[in-house]
């Protein structure tokens, strides 16, 4: 077995359960005979390719256990896209400190990272195993079920519509509308995950734009309207990365970041949320809301679900065992067992597929007309989320007109 240092970082944006990967790692390759020392890498391959470098060695054992329910991301993290000419330099890093495991916490960018270095080390003749652990909200990295982080984002998603779907049902003779943004480039996921505290047609939310379907301007005014009549306001959840049939976004953005990725409601644009406002004032002359919640589900460790704390810890868990075993190259990912009954296996995706390829939402998971999930997609989600809060409400019943 190959004897030397691990470093581990995280990268891109976090999850509510990023640290419980990561300890996971970490308290296993604590304990492995064949890793010398844990190192972290402080803001990701930008801080590494900086030597800033943590010992968790030197860190107390009871720090480690509590960051496993802490919000964000411990070690820092960054948004660099690594450079051809950044993997000499990284080599000879992971020679100085006689790194031979590399683990990275991360979507499909981390994922094209770690992959590239550790292709570069072989290419070398350095022997070095790059292991990859799956994280998004979005829910949309290949080769797994589901990422850890996105059952605690789901579930911040579904609560907050949910509340909000209430206060719009009681503020409808004031606000008509209700519009919530989800974070998602490419996938509606989170967007599905909404519906999950809806329990009658009435209940928020009324109406879905996914990222998976091209918007339609007049289909989406039409079936607000039809809403607005049924119900007397309408809750509306989209899709930050919503685009019109040509291709264009909906929040109409310019602005991208270093992968190349438009930032939506970046300085440059408006929010999904936004313009939908906007049509909708435009149209029925009504008053509404938009909420942009951005990175809050990212970081909320209070709605965090305990089921998504544990297989995220287990999923770093289960690198250090794969690095134990000889494996390189791949992602560790999570399979749903057959059955009725849920149950988690883990097991590998290859880097050199996640980073390339991504995991919109399955048509089945969407209805006919394009805007709501269906009973299947529930099914899905619900041992993810776990069991939402059920909020009482009035009858609708009148007091009798008094007779003369």
């Amino acid at each position: 077995m190959l004897q030397g240092n691990a470093i581990i970082g995280q990268s891109g944006g976090p999850t509510s359960v990023i640290n419980s990967s990561m300890i996971g790692v970490v308290q296993a390759a604590l304990k492995a005979d064949f890793i010398e020392n844990m190192y972290g890498m402080r803001y990701g391959i930008e801080g590494f390719l900086e030597e800033n470098i943590v010992d968790f060695d030197e860190e107390d054992p009871q720090v480690l256990e509590d960051l496993r329910s802490t919000p964000s991301s411990a070690l820092g993290s960054c948004r660099l896209k690594l450079q051809d000419d950044h993997l000499p330099q990284v080599l000879e890093l992971l020679k100085k400190y006689n790194i031979r495991y590399m683990f990275l916490i991360g979507g499909n960018d981390s994922m094209d990272t770690i992959h590239r270095v550790e292709a570069y080390a072989k290419e070398h003749g350095y022997e070095m195993h790059g292991i990859g652990v799956a994280k998004t909200v979005d829910n949309d990295l290949f080769g797994t079920d589901h990422t850890p982080g996105f059952a605690s984002a789901a579930r911040y998603m579904a609560l907050s519509v949910q509340h909000a779907g209430i206060l719009a049902r009681d503020m409808k003779k004031v606000d008509q509308y209700v519009i919530f943004q989800c974070i998602g480039r490419e996938a509606g996921w989170l967007v599905g995950a909404t519906a999950a505290g809806k329990r009658s047609e009435e209940e928020a939310p009324h109406l879905m734009c996914f990222p998976e379907r091209a918007f339609d301007k007049d289909k989406f005014l039409a079936d607000f309207k039809a809403c607005y009549d049924k119900y007397g306001f309408v809750s509306i959840v989209c899709g930050e990365g919503i685009t019109f049939a040509d291709g264009r976004p909906v929040s109409a953005s310019e602005t991208a970041d270093k992968f190349g990725n438009t930032e939506f409601g970046a300085m440059g644009g408006t929010s999904a949320a936004m313009a939908l406002h906007k049509m909708i004032a435009d149209e029925f002359d009504f008053r509404g809301e938009f909420q942009v919640t951005e990175s809050l589900p990212m970081c909320a460790a209070d709605r965090a679900s305990q089921q998504d704390l544990d297989e995220a810890y287990n999923c770093g868990a289960k690198a250090v065992e794969l690095a134990a075993a000889g494996e390189t190259g791949v992602m560790v990912a999570m399979q749903r067992g057959a059955g009725s009954e849920y149950v988690c296996e883990y097991v590998t995706a290859p880097l050199s597929e996640v980073a390339v390829n991504a995991k919109p939402m399955p048509d089945e998971y969407i209805n006919a007309e394009g805007n709501f999930v269906t009973e299947a997609f529930l099914d899905y989600l619900k041992p993810l989320v776990g069991d939402m809060p059920h909020y009482a409400k009035l009858s609708d019943a009148r007091v009798a007109v008094p007779a003369n």
